[in-house]
């Protein structure tokens, strides 16, 4: 995979910690995460449903919380070069409109959401990086 893929599969692992954070994953939770992926952060390189594929690995693997938050944003580290602020911003949207999906917003997503503002804000994208990205 790309840097930049390797950042909007990051931002599932994330989205899906926090359709975790409250439980297991409702239905309802996966669907809106489909369709905020669609709408959202679908690469247009892609050739596969980045969504139904993280949610799969990660169900299949059990993977918690934790775990899917620490991988992600090792993975949004390695690739930050790569993290445009407009691409910042979007990650942001992505995972609140994933905690709104099921009602109600926990106090666990709420933390969640907040540590990854904190976590992704001092990071800066060199222009070179992401500029040649969205040449591609």
């Amino acid at each position: 995979m790309t840097p930049t893929e390797n950042l909007h599969y990051a931002i599932g692992e994330i989205a899906y910690a926090i359709a975790c954070a409250d439980g297991q994953v409702q239905k309802e939770e996966r669907k809106k995460f489909h369709d905020i992926v669609a709408a959202e952060i679908r690469c247009k390189d892609y050739g596969f449903d980045v969504s139904d594929i993280i949610f799969k690995i990660l169900d299949r693997d059990k993977i918690s919380t934790k775990e899917a938050y620490e991988g992600a944003m090792k993975q949004v580290r390695v690739n930050s070069h790569y993290l445009s602020p407009e691409l910042k911003e979007t990650f942001v949207k992505v995972i609140e409109k994933v905690a709104k999906a099921y009602k109600p917003v926990t106090i666990d997503e709420m933390n969640l959401i907040e540590r990854f503002k904190k976590d992704i804000a001092p990071l800066k994208g060199d222009p070179i990086y992401y500029g040649q990205a969205l040449v591609k």
